[in-house]
């Protein structure tokens, strides 16, 4: 909150107000109002005051901003975060990006002035690439692949373990928690082997993140005579298809909708996916059907 080298005290009171009503609990209001040179009886009657259309779409770029950053997994800077999201039609120059960044105090982990620790290079329980990106399946629980999702709510990040079975695309097991660990992916998987009726072989693909390689998991998914598969180091398209969901779910769920409360996300989420992407969502590579129809299908004609 120091005034040397801020830009910050170069903006309009109510972008200050705003700045230190985010901080709240981090930082005294008499500290930030004195840092900021507002007045606080100045600070608390702007709280009495409704948001503007101006205040509420920054703030909804800024969630996005975010959202964009953490979904990459900190891979991506200013620029290719601006790219994604001209790509979604939503407004956003590289220099907005770039502040928003600069005042959460994010880099993106590609920059010489990232810091990789050791235990960063450490690579336990990695496994060998199985499917090759051949994402097809001649039936059903044959092929899985699975992986984390993060969604900004409330003010905190929420994250979203989905399970998809490669033959239909269907979800068939999820996850959503305010913490990312071994136990949400272990859930969303535990979910799956309840609804489907699975045998030895079952290939399960995913990343080689640290949930994914615990000795939990991996003896779990032995355990239901299920053989990991994991993509190769950086390389998202050996997930695509699990990608591509979730591009599908920000574009038509989360980013229209603007969760308020994280109950309003559970919710929202459950409606999606259980309703609406499993079983009237017409896919084109399932030749405009929906999961749930491309199955019942797939069976009569068995």
């Amino acid at each position: 909150m120091s005034k040397k080298g801020s830009c910050v005290l170069c903006e309009p009171p109510r972008v200050k107000y705003a700045l230190i009503r985010e901080y709240i609990g981090e930082f005294s209001i008499v500290m930030m109002c004195r840092s900021l040179g507002v007045s606080r009886s100045g600070y608390y009657r702007w709280l009495g005051r409704p948001q503007s259309d101006r205040d509420k779409q920054r703030a909804w770029v800024k969630e996005q901003v975010l959202d964009t950053y953490a979904t990459f997994k900190a891979r991506y800077g200013a620029p290719r975060i601006a790219q994604e999201l001209k790509e979604l039609y939503i407004p956003c120059c590289t220099n907005t990006v770039a502040k928003v960044l600069r005042l959460q105090g994010l880099k993106a982990h590609n920059g010489k002035s990232f810091n990789y620790g050791g235990h960063a290079l450490t690579m336990h329980n990695v496994a060998d690439n199985l499917l090759w990106r051949q994402f097809g399946a001649s039936k059903p629980n044959e092929k899985w692949t699975t992986d984390i999702t993060y969604i900004w709510v409330e003010n905190q990040w929420l994250y979203l373990a989905t399970v998809m079975d490669l033959f239909s695309r269907t979800i068939v097991g999820w996850a959503l928690e305010d913490n990312m660990t071994e136990a949400l992916v272990t859930k969303a998987l535990q979910m799956a082997f309840n609804r489907r009726e699975i045998q030895p072989g079952l290939i399960v693909h995913s990343d080689r993140g640290v949930q994914y390689r615990s000795q939990k998991y991996i003896d779990f998914m032995a355990k239901h005579g299920a053989v990991p598969s994991m993509s190769r180091k950086g390389n998202c398209w050996d997930n695509a298809p699990m990608e591509s969901f979730y591009s599908r779910l920000k574009v038509e769920l989360i980013y229209p909708e603007q969760f308020s409360s994280i109950e309003e996300a559970k919710s929202g989420i459950f409606e999606y996916i259980e309703i609406f992407y499993n079983r009237l969502r017409r896919h084109s590579s399932l030749g405009y059907v929906s999961p749930a129809q491309f199955e019942k299908d797939a069976a009569m004609a068995a």
